[in-house]
């Protein structure tokens, strides 16, 4: 199903992009050649039976998770620096930042 003229209007107003007359119609038959040339066939593909995987080398095995551990510890100062070297303001390790709520 192609796109229309009025879906790339709304497309670019939900993008908040300006588009003119002509890059509109640019726009509308680069997505609906997309659409034709990538998404198409894809869809044309018959994945009945296959089963969704949570990580692409999952189909060798099963994957174990590699979490580290969930422990509180002080940050590299080297970091903290780094960090607050960014800032506009900052005092005592930590960022100022105006006010926002009265």
């Amino acid at each position: 199903m192609p796109l229309q003229s009025s879906d790339i209007q709304r497309i670019a107003s939900l993008a908040r992009l300006r588009l003119d007359t002509a890059e509109q119609a640019e726009m509308l038959e680069q997505i609906n050649a997309f659409f034709t040339e990538v998404v198409e066939p894809m869809r044309a593909v018959d994945t009945s039976g296959v089963e969704p995987l949570a990580h692409p080398l999952a189909v060798l095995g099963e994957l174990p998770l590699r979490l580290r551990e969930d422990a509180a510890r002080a940050p590299e100062a080297r970091l903290r620096e780094a960090a607050l070297s960014n800032a506009a303001a900052a005092q005592d390790g930590m960022f100022i930042v105006p006010r926002v709520v009265e």
